[in-house]
């Protein structure tokens, strides 16, 4: 009869329970990565002459953007009258908050080597997809190309992801100056709160950071 399942306990039930989504991951924050392996990196990507990766890497590390929002960086958000901006301006699609991020000089001129390049020929986004049918590569395609990275140098898969990148320069940033505010501003954080979770900020130590800072 139509609707006679209602009531069966998963006990009673004789179907498999599902596996839990969460079983054998681990789901805390994800670790930044230290300068070192930043640019242990970079050099494998210069040695292979992997443009795209390295100009993609480097824009992560300077823009601290989420996943979804550096994948769709277009062309003219970075580059204007063949000149890439030091400073770059961008709509979150996630909170739709606008956010500027700088780029460093380094970054600078693999953004411009990569958009200089045959391939780039009238592409509309800065990170094009090998795949004919995507205009630009998906989160997906990105989280698969951080872990590969990770692991060609020697980092552990599930420590490290696309937060790593996102987190990095925060985590430098923070590091150096205890500067929590700046973070914040960087990252387009509405409450401190934010901020302190997302760097893992022990409360006593937030504490005293936010008593030296005047906003």
């Amino acid at each position: 009869m139509e609707g006679g399942s209602e009531g069966i306990s998963c006990q009673e039930s004789n179907f498999p329970q599902r596996r839990a989504w969460n079983k054998g991951r681990i789901i805390d924050q994800k670790r930044s990565l230290l300068p070192k392996r930043v640019w242990a990196i970079r050099a494998r990507f210069e040695l292979a002459g992997y443009l795209r990766d390295l100009a993609l890497f480097n824009v992560a590390i300077d823009s601290k953007l989420r996943g979804c929002d550096l994948v769709n960086l277009a062309v003219a958000d970075l580059v204007k009258d063949d000149r890439v901006g030091e400073r770059v301006f961008v709509i979150q699609s996630k909170t739709k908050r606008p956010v500027q991020f700088e780029l460093t000089e380094n970054t600078r001129e693999t953004v411009l080597s990569r958009d200089r390049a045959p391939k780039m020929f009238a592409c509309q986004f800065m990170f094009t997809s090998c795949f004919h049918y995507q205009p630009h590569i998906s989160t997906r395609q990105y989280g698969r190309l951080v872990r590969e990275w990770g692991t060609a140098i020697g980092l552990a898969p599930s420590e490290y992801s696309t937060h790593s990148l996102r987190r990095t320069k925060a985590a430098e940033i923070y590091r150096k100056t205890s500067n929590l505010r700046a973070v914040q501003l960087l990252h387009g954080h509405t409450k401190v709160d934010s901020t302190l979770r997302y760097l893992g900020v022990e409360l006593e130590d937030a504490l005293s950071v936010a008593e030296r800072i005047d906003i």
